[in-house]
């Protein structure tokens, strides 16, 4: 049975045009070497929600941190539930639909989980995963990434991978993951603890990359309120699963800090990544300020001809390297015209309007907080040059 629920804003007026010399993908069509067209800016549509406490057949829906739009026009979502706290690891197909006029409407189509190699589900009753993206490949099985679970018991440990799945969960393969990526200690190399994968794209071209959310240990300090960090994307080949190349992506400073007696600092991390282009992105870099909110950036961002290879960089801390292009297509802090900004971490292609403009759709993860957060979905129109 489909669960659904919307709310209704009104459409509001053109949110802060951005010039540009790069270009959202399809919105002028792409050339043939699969770059993307430009485009003027991005007008809020509107937003909605579904409260922290939803139940799905009798599972609690949220712990939203992946979304991507099927080629029949439904949503792929999963849900970072590790196991051992509300259910099953699973991810969902939604359906998303709304219009110009800003009325926004979120259904739960089903659910499903994702199956280890011998076609079993992950454990209900441990931490083995920590699931945080999720991609559609060009065939129409799923790419979906973990964090995996850091623990400096060696028998608790689990690491970071990307794998590929079918549309029923089933396990398809896992991508070659270079080893900087492992959890080591915690302490003087490796992914750090819940920083490790958090942002998937799949080009037009096939190609996936992966990103981790904040720096490995070698690469230097996590971000701070006084300076930014580096993360690592790293592209694949769909063909052999193996990487070709991995770029630099700077972080920048934490936009704002946490409040006073706070439990906890604020942070900053790269929570997805949305290919408009082959070697082209929207990325989503998302700030937590206990106390205070969410601010979340929008952010152009390229794979040039003078961007470094780095994958044979050990350290990128002290390293002399040229990283991607970055520039601010939107910011929104804490609240954007009307709409209080939740944590937002996925990203993906809406449908087009009939005017013939391009979407984007934005989703937030409600870390399973009753009364502070929810399952928020906030809608884009692309409006082109």
């Amino acid at each position: 049975m489909a669960l659904v629920h919307s709310w209704r804003r009104m459409a509001v007026g053109v949110a802060t045009a951005v010039a540009m010399a790069a270009a959202l993908a399809g919105c002028g069509g792409n050339g043939d070497d699969g770059r993307a067209q430009p485009i003027a800016s991005l007008r809020l549509l509107g937003s909605a929600s579904l409260p922290t406490g939803t139940v799905f057949e009798g599972v609690e829906f949220g712990g939203i941190s992946g979304l991507d739009r099927a080629a029949d026009g439904s949503y792929w979502a999963i849900s970072d539930d590790r196991g051992g706290e509300r259910g099953t690891p699973r991810f969902y197909n939604l359906g998303i639909d709304y219009g110009a006029s800003g009325n926004v409407t979120v259904k739960i189509n089903r659910q499903a989980n994702m199956l280890r190699e011998d076609g079993t589900p992950f454990p209900a009753t441990a931490r083995t995963v920590d699931p945080e993206a999720i991609r559609t490949a060009p065939d129409g099985s799923l790419y979906w990434a973990s964090e995996g679970n850091w623990s400096p018991t060696a028998a608790s440990r689990f690491q970071p991978f990307v794998r590929q799945m079918t549309a029923q969960g089933a396990f398809v393969r896992e991508l070659a993951m270079p080893a900087m990526y492992r959890y080591v200690d915690n302490a003087t190399e490796g992914a750090r603890s819940n920083k490790a994968f958090e942002a998937l794209a799949v080009a037009p071209d096939g190609t996936v990359y992966a990103a981790n959310e904040d720096a490995l240990v070698q690469d230097g300090p996590l971000t701070t309120l006084q300076a930014g960090s580096v993360v690592r994307v790293t592209a694949f080949d769909p063909g052999t699963g193996r990487p070709r190349g991995q770029y630099a992506y700077v972080l920048p400073p934490i936009p704002v800090d946490a409040a006073p007696g706070a439990p906890f600092g604020p942070d900053n991390g790269l929570s997805d990544l949305l290919a408009v282009g082959n070697g082209q992105f929207i990325a989503v870099e998302r700030a937590f300020a206990s106390g205070v909110g969410n601010t979340i950036r929008l952010v152009w961002t390229e794979i040039t001809g003078a961007t470094t290879d780095v994958i044979g960089t050990p350290r990128l801390a002290g390293a002399t390297y040229a990283p991607m292009t970055r520039r601010v297509l939107l910011e929104m802090p804490l609240a954007y015209q009307g709409v209080n900004l939740d944590n937002i971490e996925a990203i993906t292609w809406g449908h087009t309007l009939p005017n013939g403009h391009r979407t984007l759709v934005l989703a937030a993860d409600n870390n399973f907080t009753a009364d502070t957060q929810a399952s928020q979905f906030i809608v884009f129109e692309v409006l082109p040059q």
